[in-house]
């Protein structure tokens, strides 16, 4: 069995090479539904470094594996980015993939192909190392999560029948291990109201007004929702991000308004509940309810969709999932990771929150950088993370 110096020292020897796929992942544009490009690349240093399998599933996920035992686990990585947004913001060209004092930049570098980029090299360390443990070891490379979280994962596990007995997903988190977050789900409020013209308001009812109620009580809403039991994931929170009007001209009252709200749900919190609160707060003003369905063609052609819920999901510090992951940042760097959890979602809703396949983060990069301008990388991260992806297969259960 390979030692935890082994492992260290290989993904030492290979930082560079981790910064230069790196690099070469920022330089390739892969907005959601546009990642057969970056995928390609990533293809081609799997096949080079001689991964065991490497394929694609009907949805157009990049499936790749080392080694061959009865048991499993993924290290998953979504290689879809947002959008640069204004550009007169960045500093940079945000595709430049540049390496400046130690930060590595561009638009999802830290969000998250730096993670991409270290699961590579793991791949490659694992097949040095010749690792013939008793996992099946499996890195996916996933579409479509900043448009729809988890949706990827929903096919992998529903459709392609790929159900690990343990994740890791490799989001940015400052090289810290987490095991959790909240869940997200989203909704749209309608109300209705009667139109009129707009010199004689007191013959219809206006439909933005009702919505102007609710927005407040929305507000309300929010400060008084609580935290879960053991403080961990924290409180859930809500937000009104959309608000529209309409009526038959700028000169009359509008007979629909409609919200468009952003809830958190912190443990103990489910749909039903969110949704029942959402119509409680605007109490008769409220016309209906709805959580949106996605929908959306991969870049190979597929589509695929579902409801936009996204289930809260936490393991416990005591799991062996957990346990296994401190035992290998113990033994690569002589002391232990400090345990946390993500303030933004992430697959893990689906994988763990749906699927209840225990689940763990450790990335490289930070979350502040995740869809902000000027996004950039800790080039010192990237040997860190592939050095735990290594050691992580030899300290799994048995």
């Amino acid at each position: 069995m390979a030692t935890h110096q082994q492992v260290l020292k290989l993904s030492q020897q290979y930082a560079e090479d981790t910064t230069a796929i790196l690099a070469r992942l920022v330089q390739t544009r892969s907005f959601g539904g546009e990642e057969g490009a970056v995928l390609a690349e990533i293809e081609k240093y799997c096949r080079g470094y001689g991964f065991d399998e490497v394929r694609y599933d009907g949805l157009g996920n990049l499936i790749c594996r080392v080694g061959s035992g009865p048991r499993s686990i993924a290290f998953d990585a979504h290689v879809d980015t947002v959008l640069v947004g204004d550009e007169s913001q960045w500093t940079r060209d945000p595709f430049c993939g540049v390496v400046e004092d130690g930060w590595l930049h561009g638009r999802g570098s830290s969000d998250q192909k730096g993670g991409a980029a270290a699961m590579i090299t793991a791949g490659r360390i694992l097949k040095q190392l010749a690792y013939e443990g008793p996992y099946s070891i499996y890195f996916t490379f996933t579409v479509f999560e900043e448009d729809c979280d988890g949706m990827c994962w929903r096919y992998l596990i529903e459709e392609e029948k790929l159900k690990p007995d343990f994740a890791v997903s490799t989001e940015p988190t400052s090289c810290r291990l987490y095991r959790g977050h909240r869940g997200r789900m989203e909704m749209e409020v309608y109300f209705k109201g009667v139109s009129c013209h707009g010199s004689a308001p007191e013959r219809g009812v206006n439909a933005s007004y009702k919505a102007a109620r609710t927005i407040l009580a929305l507000e309300q809403l929010n400060q008084d929702l609580k935290p879960d039991e053991d403080g961990f994931l924290g409180k859930g929170t809500i937000v009104v991000s959309q608000v529209q009007a309409n009526g038959p001209s700028q000169c009359a009252v509008p007979d629909q308004a409609r919200l468009y709200l952003d809830r958190r749900l912190t443990w103990g919190e489910t749909k039903e509940l969110a949704v029942q609160q959402v119509r409680d707060a605007g109490g008769a003003d409220v016309d209906r309810v709805e959580v949106p369905f996605y929908t959306n063609t991969s870049w190979n052609g597929t589509t695929y969709g579902q409801e936009l819920y996204f289930p809260t999901w936490k393991i416990d510090a005591d799991h062996p999932l957990v346990q296994s992951g401190m035992a290998a940042y113990r033994g690569l760097y002589g002391r232990d990771p400090v345990v946390d959890k993500w303030t933004f979602s992430t697959n893990g809703v689906s994988i763990c929150g749906l699927h209840k396949v225990p689940l763990i983060g450790f990335g490289p990069g930070d979350e502040d950088q995740a869809h902000a301008p000027n996004e950039k990388l800790r080039v010192a991260d990237l040997p860190v993370a592939s050095a735990f992806y290594a050691a992580l297969a030899y300290e799994l259960p048995q």
